[in-house]
């Protein structure tokens, strides 16, 4: 599969992550998106031996768009810092078969990861002996469109916790995001994947001091995507 770059320049490197794609390695074994990047970098730049890339953040296996890796250590420490302020801004965008109400909103809960399991779920306080570690998770969400039963949400998440989106749009707005069997809805997409899509990511540029903003159009194969075309 062709690698989608987005952005690249000496410090960074932004691609569009397909679903189903890891985004870093776990004990599967599985390639990965940062795996395909360190290619591409060797393959253009022609560089010898290992190729430096940061993870700087990550997407879920089931969810595609931008993801953005560091290609210096400089730049890493910089975006960290950034990610860790909350200095970049995260648009999301879900598809639902449930029409949320309110259409426009904010929702704030503590979550709390199971990692045996590999799930997570809202708790109802964060020093609960119980669920020791929960955290509290914030995002913005806005309904922007709607075909038959697809709707389309656009999430701002204001925190990064574990399946943040998936378990706060299920459990707390009751519209689990279509695929996403693991959290409520009834049927699972046949290739796996979810109908969550990392929109875009925009941050002031950790070296040259500029605006960025990158953005990943969704899947181009996949029907329910299709519905929304541009839609901005």
């Amino acid at each position: 599969m062709q690698l989608q770059v987005l952005f690249e320049d000496n410090h960074l490197i932004a691609v569009n992550k397909p679903a189903g794609i890891l985004s870093q390695s776990d004990r599967t074994g599985d390639t990965t998106v940062m795996d395909w990047t360190k290619a591409y970098i060797k393959h253009r730049y022609n560089k010898p031996g290992d190729v430096f890339l940061g993870s700087i953040h990550r997407l879920d296996r089931p969810v595609s768009g931008v993801i953005l890796f560091a290609r210096t250590s400089k730049a890493l420490t910089r975006m960290n810092d950034l990610f860790r302020d909350r200095k970049v801004t995260k648009k999301y965008w879900a598809v639902v078969s449930d029409q949320p109400d309110p259409i426009e909103g904010s929702l704030t809960g503590y979550i709390h990861k199971d990692a045996e399991r590999n799930v997570s779920k809202i708790v109802p306080k964060a020093n609960s002996n119980r669920h020791k570690g929960a955290k509290k998770a914030q995002l913005d969400y806005r309904l922007v469109g709607r075909i038959g039963s697809n709707i389309l949400l656009e999430i701002t998440p204001d925190t990064g916790r574990p399946h943040q989106i998936r378990v706060q749009l299920a459990e707390q707005l009751k519209t689990p995001i279509r695929g996403d069997v693991k959290y409520g809805f009834h049927t699972a997409n046949e290739d796996g994947s979810i109908h969550l899509h990392s929109r875009s990511l925009s941050f002031q540029h950790p070296v040259r001091k500029e605006p960025v903003l990158i953005t990943a159009e969704p899947p181009e194969d996949d029907q329910v995507w299709e519905l929304f075309d541009g839609i901005e």
